[in-house]
């Protein structure tokens, strides 16, 4: 986890957002990659410090602990209705109900189990909570803007996020089907691999999080500055933006969760990885440009491959 520190600032890097069109990260780096490369009315990259005037339209990026505080407090709504209804039998609110009909939920016919939705639910709330702590505790922001449109996106996309996972929930009326006499009794090898993943993937975000923050620190966890520094330890040693990567991996860890065969849930790690994959290749781009003796082996996104 060495921290050296190579080279020197000498133009505006590129800011990048968080996750997928729920991944908005910069100095607070996980996020989606639409929200990372406009910044005021252009474009950003991974880590950028622009010092202009902020246009009525544009956000500090020290705004991304909003997308956390409507997922934590959202999500937890759910997680709240979900889990009255597994365990204590209550039924959904009828608003509620009626917003995943729209969203396809459908009564049971056989397929997802309930403990599936459940878990990614309580992974997606746990995520946001820490990526809240982040924000508020580990992360050093730049002055950079981001527009006021990816700002409104990033916190719909929190919303639209959560009831996603929770149409998953095979339903019998207003209340989740659970086969069996107890929804832990649907606990299946995938569960336990996809916490595993999730917990190896959110650590290691954590630790590359806690590395850059340091960047502008001193020992005493004082900021000190907000320049731009190479980065070292961790997956850092394999690519530029190894947090972009552990969110993916979290993405995924979610759809083993489902057990696989889950469409839905791919497609939103579709989105991630894309979103994701531009995020650092600009922010590779930008460190490349920037600094001489940046380490020539060191991927994009992908260890050994880009």
């Amino acid at each position: 986890m060495g921290k050296r520190s190579v080279g020197s600032r000498r133009a505006p890097p590129p800011a990048a957002p968080l996750m997928s069109p729920r991944g908005f990260h910069s100095c607070c780096p996980g996020r989606s990659a639409m929200a990372q490369y406009r910044l005021t009315a252009t474009s950003t990259s991974q880590v950028q410090a622009i010092l202009l005037p902020k246009p009525p339209s544009s956000r500090e990026h020290r705004y991304f602990s909003h997308f956390y505080i409507i997922s934590v407090v959202w999500n937890g709504f759910l997680l709240w209705c979900l889990t009255q209804s597994l365990f204590l039998g209550a039924p959904f609110p009828s608003w509620l109900h009626g917003l995943l009909r729209i969203l396809g939920a459908a009564q049971f016919q056989g397929g997802e189990l309930a403990l599936s939705a459940f878990l990614v639910l309580v992974f997606l709330w746990l995520h946001s909570l820490r990526r809240l702590f982040e924000c508020l505790y580990v992360s050093v922001f730049s002055n950079v803007m981001i527009h006021v449109v990816q700002y409104c996106f990033g916190l719909v996309y929190y919303v639209l996020v959560g009831l996603t996972v929770l149409s998953q929930v095979p339903m019998d009326g207003r209340n989740a089907y659970v086969t069996g006499k107890n929804v832990l009794m649907q606990a299946r090898w995938f569960h336990i691999l996809g916490m595993m993943m999730f917990i190896w993937s959110s650590a290691h975000q954590y630790k590359c999080h806690v590395i850059l923050g340091n960047l502008r620190k001193n020992k005493a966890g004082v900021v000190i500055h907000c320049n731009h520094r190479i980065p070292f330890g961790d997956w850092f040693e394999y690519v530029s933006s190894p947090n972009y990567l552990a969110e993916l991996m979290i993405y995924i860890s979610m759809a083993v969760t489902f057990g696989f065969h889950n469409f839905t849930w791919w497609l939103v790690v579709t989105n991630v990885f894309f979103s994701q994959a531009l995020s650092a290749f600009l922010s590779h781009q930008f460190y490349k440009s920037k600094f001489v003796s940046y380490p020539k082996h060191r991927k994009a996104f992908l260890p050994f491959l880009f």
